[in-house]
């Protein structure tokens, strides 16, 4: 089973993980109300938490390293511009954290 479940500010989805695309390139695809500014990972404002299947994510990128604190990360916060999904077999479920 292959599943990307999105929790939005007001809304949520379950699609399917499609490897090669960010959280928020998912997010946007499907209009769902995930808050963002900049796509480059320099606003933070896609940051999300991370519930399930992060081993699903490509790696931690420089941008998040120089944005989030290592607390966050081992709590599995990521930024959805950055947290691209690299399998297709996976079940990722993540939620719109956005700082304000």
């Amino acid at each position: 089973m292959h599943m990307l479940e999105l929790k939005g500010l007001t809304q949520s989805i379950r699609v399917e993980a499609e490897p090669g695309l960010s959280i928020l390139d998912i997010a946007l695809k499907h209009k769902l109300d995930w808050g963002f500014s900049c796509t480059r990972g320099t606003c933070a404002r896609c940051r999300c938490l991370v519930v399930e299947g992060g081993e699903y994510l490509e790696e931690i990128t420089d941008a998040e390293w120089d944005r989030l604190e290592p607390e966050e990360f081992d709590e599995g916060y990521r930024l959805g511009c950055q947290a691209v999904v690299k399998s297709a077999d996976a079940v990722i479920k993540a939620e719109n954290r956005t700082y304000f």
